[in-house]
């Protein structure tokens, strides 16, 4: 299947917490749904938004995502926080269908540009990145530990 025709993306409900932090205990970042219910605080719009992408009432992946004004440059950006799909449903479209979402969001919010970071990890998600278009040269991060 290439794509993800039944899938729904919404906003996220409390009521998903369980399955979003079982995504993420899979993807390997132990969460519990506590956790997730007060992340979810934290995304609230209208700046920030928490997607699911639902098939028949079960999660099966979900973006967050954030509009950040740049300070360099009168505009803003979109980062794309996180991405998780679960892995029965992947190369099916669920993460296209999330990164729609998150592309249409960045639209509503004006933004100059979507920034996306996937580690070496996880070269599948660079993969799907690269096939929308990202471009895997401005690559630049660097991260300290605090």
């Amino acid at each position: 299947m290439t794509d993800a025709p039944d899938v729904v993306v919404r906003p996220a409900r409390s009521e998903d917490a369980d399955a979003i932090a079982a995504l993420l205990t899979e993807e390997g970042y132990p969460t519990g749904p506590s956790d997730v219910l007060e992340r979810l605080g934290r995304f609230e719009e209208p700046d920030g938004a928490v997607l699911v992408a639902d098939l028949d009432g079960r999660p099966l992946g979900f973006v967050a995502i954030r509009a950040v004004p740049r300070f360099e440059h009168d505009d803003v950006l979109v980062r794309i926080a996180a991405l998780v799909v679960d892995p029965a449903a992947r190369e099916r479209g669920v993460g296209h269908a999330l990164m729609t979402a998150a592309e249409a969001f960045a639209g509503e919010h004006d933004a100059a540009f979507l920034e996306v970071t996937a580690g070496h990890h996880r070269p599948e998600a660079r993969l799907l990145y690269e096939a929308l278009g990202y471009d895997a040269t401005l690559t630049a991060y660097l991260r300290k530990r605090r």
